[in-house]
């Protein structure tokens, strides 16, 4: 189980809105089939499994990290295939939350005679699919926050110098990051100081870029631009106010921009609640938002941040830099939106640390 759900890692930032499952199959303690969700969200993981293994998937054990699908979609259920293969024993994680599913794949597999064994390192697999669990449960993407800062949380000089804070080693895993999300955000303001590109500069991973999306409230990132500029080759996805200009609506729609008008909120700024469910209707399971300070406070504030991803450079610049998190408008230190450490680790030299968000209570 713990080849399975590594293997299904591969389809991270690239199977939405379907799941990243893997899936391997053992006969007579040989491994005969390996499979995961392919880009797209097909084939799925088994019907990889299954096409590499052959023959030799009669009466072998399939170790996989969700369950089987149960209903007809673009593709007949995998349950059926594993049944049709001659599949002694199906051993699962977890059951799907998907109202189309949800225990029917267990269930069609024990009507014909497969052992099924479920909650196998479901754990394990719940992290690697928090994303579309997420994406089920609240319909919105999971939401990873990544800040490259000085020690004292500082992402650019108060003229807005930011190339570059972190070091070389820290910005390439940045990039690893980008690759296992569906879509990256960025507000605006980062779009007109920095001109980014927002892919994925790795050798091989070219292909891997994530959607990019601006929330730009008046549409107002330059048409001359990279994000614009790349657009046929690399989707654009803007966030936008209902009153946004309707020549600049036209501008970036004849480079290939998809525009999604969201609401604004009372005090002014746009709806991010309602952006990241714009995003989870058109199937983004997977959201990384690099910046800048202005749009990590409003999903901080909004309670929109499920991970948070800080790289700390050995710098410092003090109180007239520009910081990583904008105001939050706290009174008191018990409203403070609460992370709990997951791992420390050194990245050149600087320090990565991952936090886990503590769910505010109801």
């Amino acid at each position: 189980m713990r080849a399975a759900i590594e293997i299904g890692r591969r389809g991270l930032g690239r199977a939405s809105p379907n799941p990243a499952v893997g899936c391997v199959l053992v006969r007579e303690g040989v491994a005969v089939g390996r499979g995961w969700t392919q880009p797209g969200g097909r084939p799925h993981a088994e019907t990889q499994a299954l096409t590499r293994a052959g023959d030799a998937a009669r009466s072998a054990t399939a170790y996989v990290s969700l369950e089987p699908c149960a209903h007809h979609g673009v593709t007949p259920p995998c349950s059926s295939a594993l049944i049709a293969a001659g599949v002694r024993r199906v051993v699962t994680a977890m059951e799907d939350p998907d109202p189309r599913v949800a225990g029917r794949g267990h269930a069609l597999l024990r009507e014909a005679g497969i052992e099924v064994v479920t909650s196998v390192m479901k754990a394990e697999a719940e992290a690697t699919h928090e994303g579309y669990l997420i994406r089920q449960r609240l319909g919105r993407p999971f939401v990873t926050l990544k800040l490259g800062q000085t020690l004292d949380g500082r992402i650019a000089t108060a003229s807005g110098e930011s190339q570059w804070i972190t070091s070389a080693p820290a910005r390439a895993r940045a990039h690893l990051l980008r690759v296992e999300n569906d879509a990256i955000l960025v507000g605006a303001g980062t779009v007109r100081a920095d001109d980014p590109s927002l892919d994925v500069r790795l050798p091989g991973l070219s292909a891997c870029s994530p959607i990019r999306v601006a929330a730009d409230s008046w549409l107002s990132l330059p048409l001359d631009g990279k994000l614009a500029q790349t657009t046929p080759q690399r989707p654009l996805w803007i966030l936008h106010a209902p009153d946004a200009p309707e020549e600049r609506r036209r501008a970036l729609e004849a480079l290939g921009a998809v525009l999604i008008e969201i609401p604004q909120l009372e005090g002014g700024g746009l709806d991010l609640t309602a952006g990241l469910q714009a995003l989870g209707q058109r199937g983004v399971t997977r959201m990384m938002c690099e910046g800048g300070g202005q749009i990590a406070a409003s999903l901080m504030r909004a309670g929109l941040i499920d991970r948070l991803v800080t790289v700390a450079a050995g710098k410092a610049i003090g109180e007239d830099g520009r910081p990583g998190i904008g105001p939050l408008g706290l009174e008191r230190l018990g409203d403070a939106p609460h992370f709990v450490l997951e791992t420390l680790e050194p990245i050149g030299p600087d320090a990565l640390c991952s936090w886990r968000a503590v769910p505010r209570p109801d």
